[in-house]
């Protein structure tokens, strides 16, 4: 006869935890996983590659630009927007 084993504390948290809603230019999205990069974010969201992805941040702190191999930390209701190259007047004219 088998017994079950008893389940990890890491195991059930896993089992209970069913992901995040975060919000990328106002549009909301789940996802499973703790972690994006800047470049799965894009992803997600159809954004085109050449954009830039930015986190919202709380209060007067700037806001945080996401780089494509930059890995973040995701917490429920984050809020992230993109910015198309060249917004803030970088031209080669």
């Amino acid at each position: 006869m088998e017994t079950e084993k008893p389940e990890s504390e890491s195991e059930k948290a896993h089992e209970e935890h069913h992901g995040f809603t975060i919000f990328i230019d106002a549009q909301r999205y789940h996802i499973p996983q703790s972690s994006m990069t800047g470049a799965e974010l894009k992803a997600l969201a159809g954004i085109d590659a050449q954009y830039q992805v930015y986190l919202e941040e709380v209060g007067d702190l700037p806001d945080k630009l996401i780089n494509d191999h930059e890995s973040v930390h995701i917490r429920e209701d984050m809020h992230f927007y993109a910015i198309p190259p060249a917004t803030f007047g970088n031209s080669d004219a």
